[in-house]
């Protein structure tokens, strides 16, 4: 599980980088509107929504800016119509890739994303091709000296959680999207401040790579999540220490 985890890590540092250049509120933004076009504009009664305005509130995104995305989803203002697509592939090593993007144009972007996988050793597949490799699932991560497993454990399932995993440095608390919720409001009442708390497509299992096939898949990794289209990028790759640091 490892590496998961790891890279989620060093997407967290360059976080601030991100909203330097502005990517990160564009990612955001789209995410808001789209939540409330298809949800609603009641963040109370729209699960996406609710989390989506809390990222946005995280990353400092100003009052105004949220609220002007969420009219834009509900019709009460112009705006861009974005459209959802899941772009499914292959990486370096065989590793399996699920690519969500929002669009206001399909055809500029999967030829975008096309050309990003082939300049980084990896090839675009059929819709199907790798999806039935993840489910989709409630995703928190926590630092493992935030609190001893048992306690974490035991915290974790009795808020909904279906599994706690241990990766190295981190834990990694699994659950039901519909309980994701519960799960995460009860691990910050309890004082812990997570590193990775997300709806996620998780590999049902990993492909260990090293050397220039782990150099070549952060690198698209890096290249796929950079494209002002895509939200998310999910893989099952696993990555030693020394391979991410080398990158």
């Amino acid at each position: 599980m490892s590496g998961h985890s790891k890279w989620h890590s060093i997407k967290h540092k360059k976080g601030a980088l991100d909203a330097k250049r502005g990517k990160l509120f564009t990612k955001l933004i789209k995410e808001i509107t789209v939540a409330a076009r298809s949800g609603g504009g009641d963040a109370a009664g729209n699960a996406r929504l609710r989390k989506a305005i809390a990222d946005a509130k995280a990353a400092n995104m100003p009052n105004d800016t949220i609220d002007r995305a969420v009219r834009r989803g509900t019709g009460e203002e112009e705006g861009v119509h974005y459209e959802e697509i899941t772009y499914e592939g292959y990486g370096p090593g065989g590793v399996a890739l699920l690519v969500e993007a929002m669009t206001d144009n399909r055809n500029r972007t999967v030829a975008e994303i096309r050309h990003l996988f082939s300049k980084n050793g990896g090839n675009l597949g059929e819709s199907g091709s790798v999806g039935w490799m993840f489910d989709k699932k409630g995703y928190i991560v926590v630092d493992k000296a935030a609190r001893p497993e048992e306690q974490l454990f035991e915290l974790a399932i009795e808020a909904g959680a279906d599994d706690l995993r241990d990766d190295e440095d981190n834990f990694e608390i699994i659950a039901a999207p519909e309980n994701f919720d519960g799960v995460l409001q009860a691990v910050k009442a309890a004082g812990i401040e997570p590193q990775v708390a997300e709806i996620e497509m998780v590999p049902q299992n990993y492909i260990k790579l090293e050397g220039q096939d782990a150099r070549q898949m952060l690198k698209l990794m890096e290249a796929l999540e950079d494209h002002d289209d895509v939200q998310k990028v999910s893989a099952n790759f696993d990555i030693s220490e020394a391979d991410m640091a080398a990158v």
